[in-house]
C-alpha cells in the first residue's frame, strides 16, 4: 500500500491523475478480490478451488504490473534528469552580467541571478520576496513592462547607471525582468555562450517576431526542433507556418491573434513535420510587446520540444487501459464503454447484447506447448473477433483466456432469439477455425454466455452478472455452445 501511494503521487506529479487512481485501486484495473473462505487475492470471478486453472492469469497479471513499475521507473528517473538540466540553467543564468528577475503573478520577486543584485545594488535577501516596484521606484506606475524601457539608478561614488528593463511571460501568471547595464563595463561575448548552452541543455529555445515585417528570429535551440541543422533555413513567419501540422495551423495562429488583439498570454501546444517527414510536438509560450502608443508590435516568447513527454503520456496511458498482450481494452475501458452504450440505448430506444466468451481447451495448450504458444493463441483470438465484429462493436480481454463483446445499436422489433442466434454463430464460426500451434494445427472451442438490455437486466451490474452466468452454463453444455441469460435455453453448436 505504501508502495502503491508513492507511485500514485509521482504520477498525479506529472500530471496523469487517471493512472494514479488505477494504481491506488489496482482492482479496478486487474479485476482482483479477496476469497473469504481462503483470505487469498484472486482475480475478479475466481474461486479458490479454480487457483491452479487460472495461474497463467495471476502470472499475466504480475508481469503487467512489473512492466508497469518499470516504466513509472524509468519516468520518474527522466524527471530527475529533468530537475538537474533545470539547475544547470540556473546556474548558467548566475553566470551572466544581465539581471533577471522571476515575479510570481502578485507582483513579487521570487528569484533573481546574481547580477540583478549587483546592478540593483541590493542584498539577495532584500530582492527576495519583495515588490518590483520597491525596487525599480521609477516604474511604479507602469507594472506592464512590455516594451524595453531606460532608467537611472544610482551607483558606486554617486555614478549613476543606466539600465535597460524588459519583461517575458513566462506563463502561469508569472514573468521575467531582464535587467541590462548600458554603460557598464566588463560585458563580454562568453555571456551569449553561456546562454545558448544552458538553451541547449534545457531543450527551450527564445523566438521574436515582428508583426509588421513578419521577421523572425530563432535562438540556436529552435533550428533543431523544426528539424533544421543552425544556421540552415533563414527564420520567417512563413517557414513557421509551414512547418505546423495541417490541422495545428488555424489554432495556433487563432492563438496568436488572441494574444496581439487582448494581451493574453500565448500558451499552444502543437505539432510540426520536419524535412524528413517525422511528426514532433512543441509547446510554445509569449506575450506580445507594445509600442509607446500601446500598440502591439512584437511577439516574444519561448518554445520547448515535447515530443517525448507526449510519447511516454501516451504509453503510459495505453498500459493503464489497455491489455498488454492482446492490445485489447481492459476491464476497466470495457466497464465504461458498455456504462455508455447503455445510456444510448436508454435515448434511442435500442437493445444492447453483452457477450462473454471463455476459450475451451486454453490450459491443455499452455501446458503442452507452453505459455507462448497460449499467447500466440489469445492474440490470434483477439484478431479474429475484431475482425468478425463491425467497428461500432466493442472487443475487450477480462481475464486470461476470457473476452467480451458489446454489440449495440440492436432493433427492439426485431425478434430476440434470431438476434442472439445470428450473434453466437458468428462469433463462434469466427473462432472454430484451426490455428496453427507448435507447427500443428489445433482446434479451440469457446463457450458464450449472452445477455440482452433491456431484455434480460436493466442495469449494467445485472447485465454482466447474467452473461457471466449464461457462460458457465453453456461451458457445462460441452464445446462451442452459447445460452441466453435469463430463463432463456437457446443454443447453438457449431461442427
Amino acid at each position: 500500500m505504501v508502495l502503491d501511494a508513492v507511485i500514485a503521487c509521482d504520477l498525479e506529479r506529472h500530471g496523469l491523475k487517471n493512472l494514479a487512481h488505477s494504481v491506488q485501486t489496482p482492482g479496478q484495473v486487474f479485476g482482483w478480490s479477496r476469497h473469504n473462505a481462503s483470505n487469498t487475492l484472486l482475480p475478479s470471478g475466481l474461486s479458490s478451488p479454480e487457483i491452479p486453472n487460472r495461474m497463467p492469469v495471476i502470472i499475466l497479471a504480475l508481469a503487467t504490473t512489473l512492466l508497469l513499475l518499470a516504466l513509472l521507473t524509468r519516468l520518474i528517473r527522466r524527471e530527475r534528469l529533468a530537475r538537474q538540466r533545470l539547475n544547470l540553467h540556473e546556474q548558467l543564468l548566475d553566470k551572466l552580467t544581465d539581471g533577471v528577475l522571476l515575479i510570481d503573478h502578485a507582483g513579487h520577486i521570487s528569484q533573481h541571478n546574481q547580477a540583478a543584485t549587483r546592478l540593483l545594488g541590493k542584498a539577495s535577501s532584500e530582492l527576495h520576496g519583495s515588490r518590483l516596484q520597491d525596487c525599480l521606484p521609477q516604474q511604479a506606475e507602469d507594472e506592464s513592462l512590455t516594451s524595453p524601457q531606460r532608467l537611472q539608478m544610482p551607483g558606486s561614488a554617486g555614478s549613476k547607471l543606466s539600465l535597460e528593463i524588459s519583461r517575458l511571460d513566462a506563463g502561469t501568471g508569472h514573468s521575467l525582468v531582464l535587467i541590462r547595464a548600458l554603460n557598464e563595463p566588463g560585458r563580454s561575448q562568453e555571456d551569449a555562450e553561456r546562454f545558448k548552452r544552458s538553451q541547449y541543455f534545457a531543450r527551450i529555445g527564445t523566438w521574436d517576431w515582428d508583426i509588421d515585417t513578419n521577421c523572425l528570429y530563432w535562438s540556436e535551440a529552435i533550428y533543431a526542433m523544426f528539424g533544421h541543422p543552425v544556421g540552415a533555413v533563414t527564420p520567417s513567419y512563413e517557414l513557421f507556418c509551414a512547418s505546423v501540422h495541417p490541422d495545428d495551423r488555424e489554432h495556433v495562429r487563432a492563438g496568436e491573434l488572441r494574444c496581439i488583439d487582448t494581451g493574453e498570454n500565448h500558451d499552444e501546444e502543437y505539432r510540426v513535420l520536419w524535412p524528413d517527414g517525422s511528426l514532433h510536438w512543441l509547446r510554445e509560450t509569449g506575450n506580445v510587446v507594445k509600442n509607446e502608443h500601446g500598440v502591439a508590435v512584437k511577439m516574444m516568447g519561448v518554445v520547448r520540444d515535447i515530443t517525448e513527454e507526449k510519447a511516454w503520456a501516451k504509453q503510459m496511458h495505453q498500459l493503464a487501459h489497455h491489455d498488454a498482450l492482446t492490445g485489447l481494452p481492459n476491464r476497466l475501458v470495457f466497464e465504461d464503454r458498455l456504462c455508455n452504450a447503455l445510456e444510448r440505448a436508454r435515448r434511442n430506444a435500442t437493445r444492447v447484447a453483452l457477450v462473454f466468451i471463455d476459450l475451451n481447451g486454453f490450459k491443455a495448450i499452455n501446458d503442452v506447448h507452453g505459455h507462448i504458444a497460449g499467447d500466440q493463441v489469445l492474440v490470434a483470438t483477439a484478431r479474429r473477433l475484431k475482425e468478425a465484429l463491425r467497428e461500432s462493436d466493442s472487443v475487450a480481454r477480462i481475464g486470461g483466456d476470457e473476452f467480451v463483446v458489446i454489440l449495440e445499436g440492436l432493433a427492439l422489433n426485431c425478434s430476440l432469439e434470431e438476434e442472439t442466434r445470428d450473434i453466437g454463430e458468428k462469433i463462434l464460426t469466427a473462432l472454430s477455425a484451426p490455428l496453427s500451434v507448435a507447427n500443428s494445427p489445433q482446434r479451440i472451442g469457446a463457450s458464450l454466455g449472452i445477455a440482452v438490455f433491456p431484455d434480460h437486466a436493466p442495469s449494467m451490474d445485472r447485465l454482466i452478472h447474467s452473461a457471466d452466468l449464461a457462460m458457465y452454463e453453456a461451458k457445462r453444455s460441452g464445446e462451442n455452445q452459447y445460452r441466453l441469460g435469463s430463463d432463456s435455453r437457446q443454443h447453438a453448436g457449431v461442427e
